[in-house]
């Protein structure tokens, strides 16, 4: 039995610029966390050869091309496994349309807890760039390179994405003050919403590729990441509110479903609560939003939305393996 651990990710600013669409012409970053949130994937040696897997529903297969599920077909291939094996998956957090990066988390445990089933060590680096290869070019998945990258690395980071597809994962250097702050001013609540991001990502994909002005939009949110990380530095704390707030309102207009009638009141009695700024955390259109206000102000914000409130805090460790007994 072999047993992985990936984190969950809480993206700040700059998210849409790690999209094939943008970065490889003006390069991208975001600023993001990795939260104690996660995935744990087991594997384990099944005694008569057939594959079984179990995530949301379980499917039992004598061969690995009758899979359904297409990332852990596509990561047996790649790897090399045909079959004798058992995969289980489950989360802390429901994994489907909550915008907190689980498809990329899972698919960087699961090539974690894989690579150890063979005996192989993977670095952060290797298994953010394997899963961007599954997820992107062989699932054919529109999404963008970040939420890979804060999974297997762990951390509050600045992510880089260059035009040349390398990618630089800076650790964020502030003051423990600064970081323990952070996660105190911090308040997320969960929308109720479930929704797939591909349609939003397809329709910002196209946006960016073809108009000027959203290209600028996105260019201005790069440069709000570098200012963010900056202020912080500075321990400036509350351009963080103010920073979340510009980089939401850009990203409403780059793709008409980011945003809802729903989302947008929940958002404006945030602020009018207290609220310093916030944003929709992934593509948009639901999952859980997440404002930055300072904590005295928490509980008239919870009161004034009337939605679940959910705790989540910091992770400074990527995927990592917990249990290994081959």
């Amino acid at each position: 039995m072999i047993i992985s651990r990936t984190p969950l990710r809480m993206s700040f600013v700059g998210g849409g610029s790690d999209l094939p669409s943008f970065y490889p012409r003006h390069g991208g970053a975001v600023l993001s966390t990795a939260i104690d949130k996660y995935i744990y994937i087991s594997a384990n040696r099944k005694f008569d050869g057939g594959i079984r897997v179990a995530y949301s529903k379980t499917e039992e297969v004598d061969r690995l091309e009758a899979i359904e599920h297409r990332l852990v077909r596509t990561t047996m291939e790649m790897l090399g496994i045909a079959g004798g094996v058992e995969i289980t998956s489950t989360a802390d957090i429901p994994s489907q349309g909550t915008g907190l990066g689980s498809s990329s988390a899972f698919t960087v445990g699961l090539i974690n807890v894989l690579s150890a089933y063979l005996g192989r060590h993977v670095s952060a680096e290797q298994l953010a760039s394997l899963s961007c290869e599954i997820e992107i070019e062989r699932c054919g998945e529109p999404i963008g390179k970040q939420d890979q990258y804060a999974s297997a690395y762990g951390g509050l980071s600045l992510i880089e994405f260059h035009p040349d597809d390398s990618v630089l994962v800076s650790p964020l250097i502030v003051s423990r003050r600064v970081r323990e702050a952070l996660e105190r001013n911090i308040v997320v609540f969960y929308t109720g919403i479930a929704r797939s991001a591909s349609n939003i990502l397809k329709e910002q994909s196209s946006n960016v590729a073809d108009d000027t002005g959203k290209q600028e939009m996105l260019k201005r949110m790069v440069k709000l990441t570098y200012e963010l990380r900056d202020e912080l530095q500075k321990e400036n704390l509350d351009s963080m509110g103010q920073i979340l707030h510009e980089n939401w309102e850009l990203k409403k207009k780059l793709a008409s479903g980011v945003s809802s009638d729903a989302i947008d009141g929940w958002y404006a009695r945030a602020r009018s609560a207290g609220a310093l700024g916030g944003k929709l955390l992934g593509a948009g259109a639901g999952g859980f939003l997440m404002f930055y206000a300072p904590q005295e102000r928490h509980e008239a914000i919870e009161q004034s939305l009337g939605l679940r409130r959910v705790d989540l805090g910091f992770e400074p460790l990527g995927s990592r393996i917990l249990f290994y007994n081959p």
